[in-house]
C-alpha cells in the first residue's frame, strides 16, 4: 500500500483522514501545517501521495503544493487538496499551483479512498 502524508491544522481532521487511510492499509505520516509538511518532505523518504488542507497557519496548502512541486522528488507525486473551499477560483488556483485533485470537506471516506486509488493508478 501507499505512504501518504496528510496535512491539516485540525487534529480531528488529521485523525479522521488517518483512520480512513490506515483502514485501507495505507501508511500515514501527518503534519499540522505546510511548514511541518515541507520539512518532512525534504528530510524523509518521499511519500506516494500528499493530501493537504488549504487554510492553515504558517504555510497554506496552495503554497505547500507550489513548494513541493519545486522538489525533484515530488514533481510526479499526486498532491490532493482536501478543503472546505469549493469556489471555482480556489480550485483553479490549486490547479495552477500543481494540485492533482480537489476534494471538498466534509469528505466521504469511500470517495476519498476511490480518488486515492485513481491517482495512484
Amino acid at each position: 500500500m501507499a505512504r501518504i502524508l496528510a496535512v491539516d491544522d485540525s487534529a480531528a481532521m488529521r485523525q479522521m483522514v488517518g483512520v480512513t487511510l490506515e483502514s485501507a492499509g495505507h501508511q500515514v505520516l501527518s503534519a499540522s501545517d505546510g511548514d511541518e509538511a515541507l520539512e518532512l518532505a525534504r528530510h524523509e523518504t518521499p511519500v506516494d501521495l500528499v493530501i493537504t488542507d488549504v487554510n492553515m497557519p504558517k504555510m497554506d496548502g496552495l503554497t505547500l503544493v507550489r513548494e513541493l512541486r519545486q522538489l525533484p522528488q515530488y514533481q510526479g507525486v499526486p498532491l490532493l487538496v482536501l478543503t472546505t473551499e469549493a469556489s471555482t477560483e480556489k480550485k483553479l488556483a490549486g490547479k495552477e499551483a500543481g494540485a492533482t485533485g480537489w476534494i471538498v470537506k466534509p469528505f466521504n471516506p469511500d470517495r476519498l479512498l476511490a480518488t486515492i486509488a485513481k491517482v495512484l493508478g
